[in-house]
């Protein structure tokens, strides 16, 4: 199966799918750490071979380092290259107001500690509240880290175009965004892409399987509720609500599933396709746990969806209410029920 890739900028490239890694942390059940190591390179060997993480995902950049250590001593320094850590950097809510550069670079010594690496291949920058303390000196701050060989590239995540705008008036080089994009959830299309592709950003797409919504275990389900074991999973059965509800979500499990039976493959590989056709998504990252579910997930790489395909699932997309707004705008509302369920401390934690 030939690997799809994306090139951020020249030089550095990955596979067009990256592993998440969410679904490592705490509050997503049990996680068998030594399982979690060995089925990294499972996908490795399988051609998949960025990694996403963050500062804040309780044990995962850990996690990976393990497997990049245990790449190193069998395979050598130049397969540990041929890793691509995509981690992230977000400071506590609570120290927004007070966070210095030296907090910043602890920070990023931090992972590379935790990540076994000498330099990061990107790091995604997210600041809770743009109105609190002084994040255009903290991206200069990672600005300058970049300059000491730390950083290889930086990126943003949960920024819409307006929050972006000010850093790159201000020289900063941010080549991907990282935002959610489903099926469910269409918010990055249009207005966002247009301007991610008219200042060289690629976006990577999470939430593409909606936490596994999007897979045959919810077909012809009964509404759940909001009764489940993690975060994840009340995270986007509230986006479900904001698609149209259940029975609409059911509508458009239907029609993936006729799908994805044309093709011989799952309901997400059908999903993670759809989002990868869609202007300016450079990757998807899918929150696997193991490897149990590989083979499907090399499917993706080898599906085309023809007129038919498409015609049928815009036609159930073309009943949806939302979710609408900018980027990020309904988990940004603290107050609010998206943003109620978010954790905002968890730099510190460890």
């Amino acid at each position: 199966m030939m690997v799809e890739a994306t090139t951020l900028r020249p030089g550095y490239s990955f596979s067009r799918v990256i592993k998440g890694g969410w679904q490592l942390a705490g509050d997503h059940g049990p996680v068998d750490r030594q399982r979690a190591i060995a089925d990294m390179e499972h996908f490795f060997d399988a051609g998949i071979n960025a990694f996403d993480c963050a500062d804040i995902y309780t044990g995962v950049e850990e996690m990976i380092g393990a497997f990049v250590d245990h790449i190193r001593e069998s395979r050598g320094e130049d397969a540990v290259d041929d890793i691509k850590v995509h981690t992230k950097l977000v400071p506590d809510f609570d120290r927004l107001a007070t966070i210095t550069p030296a907090d910043i670079e602890a920070t990023i010594d931090r992972s590379l500690r935790r990540l076994r690496l000498e330099r990061l291949p990107l790091v995604q920058f997210y600041w809770w509240d743009l109105s609190i303390g002084r994040p255009h000196d903290v991206l200069a701050s990672l600005k300058n880290i970049q300059a000491k060989g730390k950083i290889q590239y930086l990126g943003a995540t949960n920024w819409s175009e307006a929050a972006m705008q000010p850093f790159l008036d201000a020289g900063f080089d941010l080549v991907s965004s990282q935002v959610q994009y489903s099926l469910l959830d269409n918010r990055p299309a249009g207005a966002f892409s247009d301007w991610c592709a008219s200042n060289r950003m690629q976006i990577l797409a999470y939430g593409t399987l909606a936490g596994g919504f999007l897979t045959e275990r919810w077909l012809g389900a009964a509404d759940p509720g909001f009764a489940f074991e993690n975060r994840s999973l009340v995270k986007y059965r509230l986006i479900i609500d904001e698609f149209g509800g259940w029975p609409l979500f059911q509508d458009l499990l239907g029609a993936l599933k006729a799908v994805a039976d044309r093709h011989g493959v799952t309901i997400g590989a059908v999903a993670s396709r759809w989002v990868l056709d869609r202007p300016q998504v450079g990757a998807v990252i899918i929150g696997a746990r193991t490897a149990e579910h590989l083979a499907e997930t090399q499917a993706i790489f080898g599906l085309r969806l023809d007129g038919e395909d498409r015609g049928s699932i815009d036609a159930v997309l073309d009943r949806r209410s939302g979710p609408t707004g900018r980027i990020y705008g309904l988990e940004g509302d603290k107050a609010g029920r998206h943003g109620r369920i978010m954790k905002y401390n968890l730099g510190g934690a460890r």
